[in-house]
């Protein structure tokens, strides 16, 4: 019985170290366009998922490398979505993604000067606009940072 818990006590350590050292490797250095692309097409579609939107069309698929120098790429996707309320003025369709947005990830309002709010995620390198400009659609777009391709 002492073999077996031993044995069970080295399984369980080589899980953890492994588990360890898997993590370690994530948190380094930054993501690649294709990484961040990924997590910006699902934090904008959650996003509008939290904003109960119906029928959401995706306006840029995204999914392709778009230059930006040094080798370096980003990636964009975008979609709307008319709000279940028709008469919501597009300034409060913002502010309701706003507020919904910090259930989907963390980011922070870089400019809300104009009638569209900028909100970057600096970890994952995403920058979403929040650009409703009718009433009742919901309109968001966002882009990565420039970053490796790889």
């Amino acid at each position: 019985m002492p073999g077996s818990i031993r044995s069970l006590a080295v399984r369980l350590g080589a899980t953890l170290l492994v588990a360890a050292l898997a993590m370690a490797g994530c948190s380094e250095g930054e993501p690649t366009a294709v990484e961040a692309g990924e997590t910006l097409k699902t934090h904008i579609l959650k996003l509008l998922d939290e904003v109960s939107a119906q029928n959401a069309q995706v306006t840029d698929p995204g999914g392709k490398d778009i230059p930006c120098g040094d080798g370096k790429a980003r990636r964009t996707f975008a979609a709307t979505a008319p709000d279940s309320s028709p008469e919501r003025a597009p300034n409060v369709l913002n502010n309701i993604m706003i507020s919904a947005l910090d259930r989907v990830a963390e980011y922070k309002i870089t400019d809300g000067s104009g009638t569209s709010v900028r909100m970057t995620n600096n970890p994952a390198k995403t920058i979403i606009l929040l650009e409703s400009t009718a009433n009742g659609r919901y309109s968001v777009r966002g882009e990565t940072q420039c970053l490796n391709r790889s």
